[in-house]
Formats: structure tokens, sequence, C-alpha cells
């Protein structure tokens, strides 16, 4: 059995002589750098989100006003998603070093794949007699996109959202690869070490952690979308 660095004086859930799954002992003396572990994860989870979002909007109002881009831009968002995440870090590094930008970048770019899509099946769940009342109404096209159709289309964006964001919390782990994997550096380690408390613990909060995002998303859409609550 491999060593775990526990104490061995007195009863333990993990020492060099027992190695149990669930150790809440683990949990109380190593809380520091689970702690670390989880702020990374999220810090990282959230600024990948962002660049996500970042490139999406534009990417998608660039296809919804040339159409004969569309395929370019979804073959594009689609094609990154083929790269296998073991591949597309690497690829990174050279550019943007071991650091937490070359995760950024690389779980950004995989968001896309879900976001783009959303987002303009956002804009076409629009109905046209809407686009049509505010153009009587004397909607200019910048002011119709704002005011009209980013509103009615954030529904079908925020589950599009939902899905990237417990995408981009599962990926993350594979940040281990340049150091920067939040949670997945304590999943590697526990795989590494045969520890089976630090290994379950950070499996764990990823699960949470993916349930709590979501449930602060629909929260979030359901402010942001009060007209939908009677649909609902």
């Amino acid at each position: 059995m491999t060593i775990l660095g526990a104490a061995d004086s007195g009863p333990s859930c993990y020492s060099r002589f027992v190695n149990e799954w669930f150790c809440w002992q683990y949990v109380e003396d190593r809380h520091e750098q689970i702690t670390d572990a989880l702020v990374e994860h999220v810090l990282i989870t959230f600024a990948a989100l962002l660049l996500g979002i970042a490139i999406a909007i534009p990417l998608a109002l660039l296809a919804r006003r040339i159409p004969r881009l569309e395929s370019a831009v979804l073959g594009f968002s689609t094609g990154v998603y083929t790269v296998p995440s073991l591949a597309l870090l690497p690829l990174l590094v050279p550019f943007t070093g071991l650091s937490a930008a070359t995760v950024v970048i690389g779980l950004g770019l995989y968001a896309l794949t879900i976001l783009v899509r959303a987002l303009l099946d956002g804009l076409r769940s629009v109905p046209d007699e809407v686009r049509e009342a505010a153009t009587g109404l004397g909607y200019g096209r910048a002011r119709m996109l704002t005011r009209i159709e980013m509103p009615l289309a954030l529904p079908v964006a925020m589950a599009g959202l939902r899905v990237a964001a417990v995408s981009t919390i599962a990926l993350t782990t594979v940040g281990t690869l340049v150091a920067y994997g939040g949670l997945g550096d304590l999943i590697a380690h526990g795989v590494q070490r045969d520890f089976r408390a630090e290994l379950m613990t950070a499996a764990v909060l990823c699960v949470v952690l993916a349930v709590l995002l979501d449930v602060v998303l629909v929260v979030l859409q359901r402010v942001l979308t009060p007209w939908t609550a009677g649909a609902r």
C-alpha cells in the first residue's frame, strides 16, 4: 500500500494502513489545499465561460447577419471540439506557457460549440411578427437586437449556457496537464498515489460544483426572463 502521509498515531480513515474512500478527517486535515483547488477550479471555469461568451456572441451575430457564413462559423466552433483536450492544451503551451491562461483559452474555445449554436437557435426563435411590429414602431437594427431579439433569445441561450457550464467544469480537470486543473490536480494526485479519500473528495466537489452552478444559472434565467414564468 502506498504511504499516504497521514499521522500513524490513533485511528484514522487515511494512513499507511487505512485507505478509505470517504474520510472526513482528510477534509479537516487538508481543508486549505482543498479550498485552494476549489477556488482555482471556479475561477478557471468562470473565466473560460466569459471568454467563450465574448467570442460566441460576435460569431453568432456574424452568422445571423451574413447567412452564407453560418456554415463556416458553425464548422469552426464544432471543429475545435473535435480536437482532444489532451492535444489542444499542449498545442497552446508554446504561446501561453504553463499557465492558467492555457486552460482558460482551451476551455473557452471548447464552449463555442454549444454557445454559438444556442445563440443562433435563440435568435431564430424570435417570431417574425415581433420583428415586424418592432420595425413598424421605428426600431433600428441595433435597437431591435438589444431590446427585442436578445431578450427573447435569452431562454434558449441560457439553456445552452447551462450545458456549456457543466461541460466546462468537467473539462477544467484536464488542466492538470499544465498544473492548473483545480480539483483535477487532486484527482490526478489521488490516482497516482492510490489516495482514495483525496480522489473521492475532489470528484464529489466537482459534481456539487456543477449542480450549484446549474441552479444559479436557472435562478438567473428566471430573474432575467420573468415573462416566461407563465409559460413554465
